[in-house]
This record gives structure tokens, C-alpha cells and sequence, in this order.
């Protein structure tokens, strides 16, 4: 069965990634989550852990593994973050690793998706952009931002693909390597 890791991290379409847990696992996918500190303040890790059949990783030092970044990194297929917020697409960009999702990010060599949600300004920002293509030439991979309303009542660039857009993107992504 293919392995996925998410990374969830602390915006507000963190409770999109409750649909995309669900799906995958339906697709018979195994699925482990982990989360920002931030992000468990937008859902609780319950629910994640309900609809994956495991528990939520949220810590490089807990005592839920003892190298957990390494270990998880070895037992997936594919590591997709989303929602990408701003905060780990520049922290993935420079190479810092300071909680257990961007040090996933330095210890995974397989394929990993970012689904970027955030303000459009933000997503305007020539910094966001300039990690973002820098995030491209390293192999990294993206899906979306879509264009439409946002939580804070604007619309434009910044809203995260749709659960299903994700889905799809990782199920196909899985396949393309299996073979």
C-alpha cells in the first residue's frame, strides 16, 4: 500500500486537509499526518487521527518516535504540505528546519508537493515568488494556488486547490513512481 505524509501548517484551509486524509485512505492509501504547532490550533490532531487510523506527529522530540523525521521520511511514497503557507514555503527555500514538518522536508528525497494557501498580496510578494520558483528548481512540486474567495473576504490568487485537485495530483503522483 502506498505511504503518504501530509503536512499540515497554520492556515486556515487547514481544515480542508480533513477531506483529503479521508479520501486517500479511501483510495486505500496509508496516510500519516503531521502538524505545525499552529496548525492543531486551527483543528485538532482527533481529527486527523480518526480519519487516518493513526496518530498525528507534531513533535521532532516526543516520544512518539525517537528519529521521527528520519523514519517517517523513509516510510513514505510522497509528502504533500497543505495547506503551504507562506511561513514553511520560505523555511523549506533557505534549508531551516526548526519543527518536525520542515525537517521532513530536508530528510524526504522523494516527491513533494506544496499546495500554497494564503492572502493574494502575500502570494504577490516577490519573496513568496522567489521561493517558490526556488522551491521548482529543486525538484519541489506545486499545485495551485487557485484564484477565488479567500477567508479573510477577498477574492483572488492564494485559495488552496480543492481536496479533490490534491488527491488526484498525489494518487497520480504515487502511480507515476510505483511504476
Amino acid at each position: 500500500m502506498p505511504e503518504i505524509l501530509l503536512g499540515i501548517t497554520g492556515g486556515i484551509a487547514a481544515y480542508k486537509s480533513a477531506t483529503i486524509v479521508s479520501r486517500l485512505v479511501q483510495c486505500g492509501l496509508g496516510v500519516t499526518v503531521v502538524m505545525t504547532r499552529s496548525a492543531t490550533k486551527l483543528v485538532a490532531p482527533k481529527t486527523f487521527e480518526a480519519l487516518s487510523g493513526r496518530p498525528v506527529q507534531d513533535s521532532l522530540f516526543g516520544a512518539k518516535m525517537s528519529h521521527a523525521h528520519i523514519e517517517l521520511a523513509r516510510s513514505a511514497d510522497m509528502f504533500c504540505i497543505a495547506p503551504a503557507t507562506a511561513n514553511i514555503i520560505a523555511k523549506a527555500a533557505h534549508g531551516i528546519a526548526d519543527d518536525l514538518v520542515s525537517t521532513l522536508i530536508l530528510s524526504f528525497d522523494k516527491t513533494i508537493l506544496f499546495a500554497p494557501a494564503m492572502n493574494t498580496v502575500m502570494w504577490n510578494k516577490p519573496s513568496v515568488q522567489r521561493n517558490v520558483k526556488q522551491l521548482l528548481d529543486d525538484g519541489m512540486q506545486f499545485i495551485g494556488p487557485e484564484t477565488g474567495h479567500l477567508s479573510c473576504g477577498e477574492s483572488g490568487a492564494g485559495r488552496m486547490a480543492e481536496p479533490e485537485v490534491i488527491v488526484e495530483k498525489i494518487f497520480a503522483g504515487v502511480l507515476t513512481e510505483g511504476q
